[in-house]
C-alpha cells in the first residue's frame, strides 16, 4: 500500500503542477483590465467581458498562495501577488468594509450585497497569503473581515450566522448564495467556510477571541448541524434552528469531515478533537456505504424528493480524496485507502480535459461533460482539485515520517 501510495503523491504533484495550474496560467490571467477573466467554456473559449465572482478570485488568491508555500515556486508566488491585488484594490468595499459579491470585466460592482460566505473565503485566502509572504495588509484585511463577520453575521441569540447584507449591511431578504438554495437564514454551506476561515486565520494569529469564535463554530457542527440519526449534515435553517430541508449533499458531507477535524486540531483540545473524530469517520463510512458509486466515484447528492442525483460534480470527487484519507488516518483502515485510489482512478479516466488538463465541472452517469457548464467561472477554480493535491501529498508524507 505505501508503494501505492508514493505513487499517488508522484501523479498528484505532476497533475497539479502540470495539468491543473498551466490552463489558469496561460488562460485566465486577464492582462488588459487586471486580475483573472470571469468565464471559460468546455472548448477553452474565454469570454473575455464576463463578471468577476468573488469567489473564483478569492479561491485563486487561496490556492496560488498555498501552491507557493508547499512548492516555493515564484511563477505561484506571482500569481498569487496579481490575485491579491486585484482583490485589494477593486474587491474591497472602501467605505463600508467587506467584499462585492461580483464586478463587471473592469472592476466595477455589478452586485455590492456582503455574503458571508465571500466574506469567509476572502479570510481563508488572506491568511494563506499572509502566511506565504508576510504582507502586513492581508492580516489586516483578514481580521477586519473577521470582525465585520462577527459584527453583522453572528447571532447573539440563538447562536450561528446568518446569510447575507446589503452593501450597507442591512440583512437580506433574499439570502440564498445561489439560484438552487433554500431561502433560509442559516446554511451548513456558509458555516463550513466560517470555520475553514476562522480554522486558517487561527492558525496564523494567536488572539483568544478568534479562537473562542473557532470553539464555538465547532460545537454548532456537533450540537446543531450534525445528524445525529442518519449521519449525514443538516443543510438549511431558520434563525432558531429548526431544520429546513432534507436535502444530503455528498460533497458537503465529506467536505465538513476533514475541515472539522482540522479546525478542532488547531483548537488543541482533545476533547473537541476525540468528538470531531468521531463524526469525522461516521459521516466518511456512511459515505462510503451509501454514496460511492460501482465506479469509485461520489454521486452528487439526495434531493428533497429522495431522489438520487447521480451526477458527478469535480469538487465532491476532489473532497472525497481528502475525506476518505483522513478516515484512514484516524481509523487505519484500510478499505479508505481502496477508496481513495479507486476515485483517482475515476477522475483521471473521466474528468480531466484531454487538452487544458483541468477538471470539467459536472459529467453525468454517462461520463459525458454538460456542454453549458463553466470550465472556469464564479464557482469553478482550481481550489477543491489543487486543494486536494496538497493535502493528500501533505497527508501521504506525514504517514512516512
Amino acid at each position: 500500500m505505501n508503494i501505492k501510495l508514493n505513487t499517488l503523491k508522484e501523479e498528484l504533484e505532476s497533475h497539479v503542477k502540470e495539468k491543473i495550474f498551466p490552463f489558469w496560467l496561460t488562460k485566465m490571467i486577464d492582462h488588459e483590465n487586471g486580475g483573472f477573466y470571469g468565464w471559460a467554456t468546455n472548448d477553452g473559449k474565454i469570454l473575455h467581458k464576463a463578471d468577476k465572482g468573488a469567489v473564483l478570485n478569492t479561491r485563486l488568491l487561496w490556492t496560488f498562495s498555498a501552491a507557493y508555500r508547499l512548492f516555493g515556486d515564484n511563477q505561484y508566488l506571482e500569481m498569487a501577488e496579481r490575485s491579491w491585488e486585484y482583490i485589494e484594490n477593486f474587491f474591497v468595499d472602501k467605505k463600508y468594509g467587506g467584499i462585492y459579491w461580483m464586478l463587471d470585466y473592469k472592476g466595477n460592482p455589478v452586485q455590492s450585497k456582503k455574503q458571508i460566505y465571500a466574506l469567509a473565503f476572502a479570510i481563508y485566502a488572506s491568511s494563506e497569503y499572509y502566511d506565504a509572504t508576510g504582507n502586513p495588509c492581508a492580516l489586516e484585511l483578514a481580521l477586519d473581515l473577521f470582525n465585520k463577520v462577527e459584527k453583522y453575521s453572528f447571532d447573539p441569540n440563538q447562536n450561528g450566522y446568518f446569510e447575507a447584507f446589503s452593501r450597507y449591511w442591512k440583512l437580506l431578504e433574499d439570502l440564498r448564495l445561489s439560484n438552487k438554495d433554500a431561502n433560509e437564514k442559516k446554511t451548513l454551506n456558509t458555516h463550513l467556510h466560517i470555520l475553514e476561515a476562522y480554522t486558517r486565520l487561527a492558525s496564523i494569529y494567536d488572539d483568544s477571541f478568534i479562537k473562542d469564535k473557532l470553539v464555538n463554530l465547532i460545537n454548532l457542527f456537533i450540537e446543531r448541524l450534525f445528524n445525529y440519526q442518519h449521519h449525514h449534515l443538516n443543510m438549511f435553517f431558520d434563525d432558531n434552528w429548526n431544520v429546513k430541508s432534507n436535502l444530503i449533499s455528498y460533497g458537503h458531507d465529506v467536505e465538513s469531515s476533514w475541515l472539522l477535524t482540522e479546525a478542532a486540531e488547531v483548537t488543541g483540545s482533545k476533547i473537541l478533537i476525540e468528538k470531531c473524530s468521531s463524526i469525522s469517520c461516521k459521516l466518511a463510512e456512511t459515505l462510503l456505504n451509501n454514496a460511492v458509486a460501482d465506479d469509485g466515484s461520489l454521486y452528487n447528492e439526495v434531493t428533497e424528493e429522495e431522489r438520487l442525483d447521480d451526477d458527478r460534480h469535480w469538487w465532491p470527487q476532489a473532497e472525497a480524496m481528502v475525506g476518505f484519507m483522513n478516515a484512514y488516518q484516524y481509523t487505519g483502515d484500510e478499505k479508505y485507502i481502496t477508496a481513495v485510489l479507486n476515485l483517482w482512478e475515476f477522475i483521471k479516466q473521466h474528468f480531466i480535459h484531454p487538452k487544458f488538463g483541468e477538471w470539467y465541472f459536472r459529467i453525468n452517469n454517462k461520463y459525458q461533460p454538460y456542454p453549458e457548464e463553466e470550465f472556469a467561472g464564479p464557482w469553478k477554480g482550481p481550489y477543491h482539485n489543487g486543494r486536494m493535491c496538497f493535502e493528500m501529498i501533505r497527508r501521504i508524507e506525514e504517514l512516512h515520517k
